[in-house]
């Protein structure tokens, strides 16, 4: 069953911001975002922030996610003049114009392990409020008939900050999303919603490592950026491998089992463990630099990445001499 809710402007507040990035600049435009990130955690109400690239085949659109405690703290931020700064740095590196919708409540970009999230702003008419929500009530309805489909939330103009009307809504997997997007339903729902509305913009927001990098249901810490994501994913996984190839994989080859079979085998024993084992205790092992509420200063990434390619180079060490 799908959720809907509006939230009020007392709760936590998130900015979803979309960008589009010059051809060759993804470089680029990363060490700036880093560079932005560095900049955000030092404000006050500051929970966490995710960078998503461009999916595979879409234009090259990046998208950030950045949470606050409060609508308050969140607008500080985005009048703030470092973050002006900050955009006139990096306007060399975008192909027009940044979108933004500002969000107070819930947990727009995800929730879930694996979910994509469309976020979607209507410029609704003046007057036709009522409609709009009727309209978007029936729009929730052919959504949950949809395969995959896990919840929607309806967020109304943050006075002061923006005009438009947004909608979050979950699925669990991006061909779950797209094929409701692509929907004939939908087609026809949007044909009848354009007398409420006079335009709207869809954002797509998904993590590859989501499931791997939770921390507690209901927990809205966002997710570790992805070159954290990628370290520690290898520091549990490559003693894993190791250790089936040494075990299962030998007993594989004396009963003769062709390689592909042995080789699925062992690559679903590998992210069971990981998902259910290793990567829980990873997780809570290293959330002092994962967690992006707490990994606020330079000292702590260094710390983290330091303490993550000794326990690399330890298990490499082990490996070396024991099976040399």
């Amino acid at each position: 069953m799908g959720t809907r809710a509006s939230r009020d402007l007392s709760d936590s507040a998130t900015v979803v911001t979309s960008q589009k990035v010059r051809a060759g600049r993804d470089h680029d435009y990363k060490r700036w975002q880093e560079k932005t990130n560095q900049v955000v955690r030092g404000f006050d109400g500051f929970q966490g922030t995710e960078l998503y690239p461009p999916g595979a085949g879409e234009e090259n659109e990046w998208v950030v996610v950045f949470r606050f405690s409060r609508v308050e703290q969140l607008t500080a931020w985005l009048d703030s003049g470092a973050r002006r700064q900050l955009l006139d740095e990096g306007r060399p590196l975008f192909d027009g114009a940044p979108t933004q919708e500002v969000l107070t409540g819930g947990t727009p970009a995800h929730d879930a392990h694996d979910v994509v999230t469309a976020v979607i702003s209507h410029d609704v008419m003046p007057g036709r409020e009522g409609d709009f929500m009727r309209w978007e009530d029936k729009v929730l309805k052919a959504q949950e008939r949809y395969p995959g489909f896990m919840g929607s939330e309806l967020f109304k103009p943050v006075e002061g900050v923006q005009d438009r009307w947004v909608v979050a809504f979950r699925f669990d997997t991006r061909e779950h999303l797209e094929g409701w997007l692509d929907s004939e339903s939908r087609e026809k729902l949007l044909e009848e919603g354009r007398g409420y509305f006079r335009s709207y913009d869809v954002r797509k927001i998904g993590s590859a490592f989501g499931g791997w990098f939770r921390f507690g249901e209901g927990a809205d810490e966002g997710i570790p950026p992805n070159w954290k994501q990628a370290m520690s994913v290898v520091l549990a996984l490559y003693p894993t491998v190791m250790i089936l190839n040494l075990t299962v994989g030998d007993w594989f080859n004396s009963l003769g089992m062709p390689g592909y079979l042995a080789l699925f085998i062992g690559n679903a024993l590998s992210v069971s463990i990981l998902t259910w084992l290793l990567m829980p205790l990873v997780n809570r092992a290293l959330a002092f630099w994962l967690l992006p509420s707490r990994a606020r200063s330079l000292r702590i990434h260094v710390a983290g990445a330091a303490v993550v390619a000794v326990c690399c180079l330890v298990i490499i060490t082990i490996f070396g001499l024991t099976t040399g």
